[in-house]
């Protein structure tokens, strides 16, 4: 939520995602451990639990927007002031967040409260991403630990051909390389040089967060996450694993099918024709992710789909801005306002020269209002074009929820904040390149193409979704001590190799620690929002598809320019916190409940011609 935390203020808009907070008087907050009203000095009612909320809320959002300038100054230029800076406002924030969640623990138990104040209330409690103890020091420390982890992950570098590389080029280079001993070289370079020397402060902050979240009433920090969701800890993770049972078996062909692809192509000494995956010939850092590699394992004939939408955006001479102005405009063609002029002032688009920055994209909000921008180091190819797609559906998520009150300011949930603009860029189809004048008529892909174009997509959504599962399965394990301190990495390669079938290319020892070579990770950021969205964003687009009224296969619907969408939309986003995500959904969708079914049968296709494809192979990894 929008609480406070180092790790809640600043880290959610770090993540990528999520939302950053906002505010504009500091001057009238309390000091850090100061409360603005106790159970000790108001009456237990009713009413004094209404006062408490609205005293704290006035006091979190005047406190929010001097700690996102503070987040954003040192995302954007990391220096060890800007750490201090970005350090000293999270402990504050921390402070408060953890006093007032131990006392709206106790205004909950006040009989007769209506709904409202009840769920601000369960809001601040399970709010915070971590919370300090409140034993003297704990949130500094907690805070000093947390931003020196992000700063190690935005100064961190890598090789290639014995020369240091920064991060962004490291991530791209895993992309477009084919020999496997280069990607092998900047693969164990970087997680060598971000992840190893965390390991100590990783450890560390784990236990100062545990011992908050008991403080708190919580098991430990994954069950305090988890229970942020309108149901009970147990219920989410029985969501959870249902939902990816639900779509396991479609993964199981595509890695099957991908693994053969990537046999033929480097032979059995790199890459054998059965087990797990080496995780850097897939294209991605962090093996989760796989359309970068669609050359590889494109069928012939169906796989030339006829277009490359990096080589569109180059022919076209489009510049990072363009290609952010093509995003923007997406949205105002559902009838939804322009970006304000101040984003394309204040926004960090490319990456600046002569500084050290966080370059993982991200979607700020330092208002609460329309002080809107994103984070990017944006170059100029397809994966940023739908990035921008991406993130611009969390500005505008941002702005359609800017009236209401401040613990509201958030997603139905966070896996919410994440599908809105998923779903808007699978839109990204070939009529909305034509539309948009990427692409030309003549040039979309025919029917026959279709299982191409499924699969293109495929190796990016499905591919996702075992590696936004085990990224929390793993944390969760850390935080309940199922996964001690001296097993950190072997858990890790372990759950990495048992969803999503995938094996580092050279061997890994407990000296080293390869979860921090994962944003995510030292940025403190819950994954599981990552997760629904894969789930939720196919939910979102045919319900968009069927609004629109939409004939055809699901994957060539595009919603661009259809206002009845747009207001259908935007109506979902006003509401932000503050009805549980059901609520939200059933708005949208016509249905309650989560499920993959809509992402199946975008798939259904696919699959079958997987099945057929894999007929006879040794499938599986175990």
């Amino acid at each position: 939520m929008k609480l406070a935390a180092s790790v809640s203020l600043i880290a959610l808009a770090l993540a990528g995602c999520a939302t950053t907070p906002g505010a504009v008087a500091v001057a009238d907050a309390p000091a850090a451990g100061e409360s603005l009203a106790t159970p000790a000095d108001q009456a237990m009612t009713t009413e004094g639990a209404r006062a408490f909320v609205a005293a704290v809320e006035k006091d979190l959002f005047d406190l929010s927007t001097i700690s996102a300038r503070a987040g954003w100054v040192n995302a954007t230029y990391i220096t060890d002031d800007t750490d201090a800076l970005a350090a000293y406002f999270g402990t504050i924030g921390t402070e408060k967040g953890v006093k007032y969640a131990l006392e709206a623990a106790k205004w909950s138990r006040v009989p007769g409260l209506d709904a409202d104040t009840q769920r601000k209330l369960n809001i601040l409690r399970g709010g915070l991403v971590l919370a300090a103890p409140t034993t003297p020091g704990a949130a500094a420390e907690l805070n000093d630990i947390a931003t020196k982890l992000q700063s190690t992950y935005g100064k961190g570098r890598a090789r290639h051909r014995g020369k240091e590389i920064t991060g962004d080029d490291a991530e791209e280079l895993m992309g477009t390389l084919r020999n496997p001993a280069e990607l092998q070289e900047i693969w164990q370079s970087w997680h060598e040089n971000v992840g190893r020397p965390m390991r100590a402060d990783y450890t560390r902050l784990v236990d100062l967060a545990n011992q908050g979240a008991k403080e708190l009433g919580y098991a430990d920090t994954g069950a305090m996450w988890r229970s942020n969701y309108d149901m009970t800890p147990e219920e989410f993770s029985a969501m959870y694993d249902r939902l990816w049972a639900e779509t396991k078996p479609l993964y199981d062909q595509l890695h099957c099918y991908t693994r053969t692809k990537l046999n033929q192509k480097y032979g059995d000494k790199v890459q054998p024709a059965t087990g797990p995956i080496r995780a850097d010939l897939l294209g991605n850092m962090w093996a989760q992710e796989w359309g970068n590699i669609y050359d590889i394992v494109a069928p012939k004939g169906a796989g030339d789909v006829g277009y490359d939408v990096t080589d569109l955006l180059k022919a076209k001479k489009k510049t990072p801005t363009d290609m952010v102005r093509i995003g923007e405009g997406f949205y105002t063609s559902l009838g939804l306002p322009a970006l304000p002029a101040s984003f394309y002032e204040r926004s960090q688009i490319t990456r600046p020269e002569g500084r050290e920055v966080i370059c993982h994209a991200s979607a700020w909000d330092l208002d609460n209002k329309d002080d809107l921008r994103i984070k990017m180091c944006t170059k100029v190819n397809g994966d940023d074009f739908v990035t921008i797609h991406h993130e611009l559906g969390h500005n505008y998520y941002q702005r359609a929820y800017n009236q209401q009150p401040y613990l509201y300011l958030n997603g139905a949930n966070d896996g919410f904040h994440e599908a809105i603009g998923d779903f808007v860029a699978l839109s990204v189809t070939p009529e909305y390149l034509v539309q948009i004048g990427l692409l030309d008529r003549n040039k979309v892909p025919s029917a026959d193409k279709d299982i191409g174009l499924l699969l293109r997509q495929a190796m990016d959504k499905v591919a996702f979704l075992p590696f936004g599962l085990l990224v929390d399965k793993w944390r969760w394990g850390v935080f309940d001590g199922s996964t001690a301190p001296t097993a950190y990495n072997q858990s890790w390669v372990a759950l990495k190799q048992q969803y999503q079938g995938i094996a580092p290319p050279v061997a890994r020892t407990e000296a080293d620690f390869d979860p921090g070579a994962k944003y995510h990770i030292p940025g403190n950021t819950p994954y599981a929002r990552y997760f629904l969205a894969r789930i939720l964003q196919f939910q979102f687009y045919k319900a968009a598809c069927d609004t629109a009224g939409w004939q055809g296969p699901l994957h060539r619907c595009s919603f661009y320019g259809n206002k009845q969408v747009g207001q259908k939309l935007n109506a979902m986003l006003e509401v932000g916190a503050s009805k549980p995500w059901p609520e939200a959904l059933e708005a949208f969708t016509g249905s309650r409940e989560m499920t993959a079914k809509p992402m199946l049968d975008y798939f259904a296709p696919l699959q079958a011609w997987l099945e057929q494809q894999n007929a006879g192979k040794q499938c599986g990894w175990s």
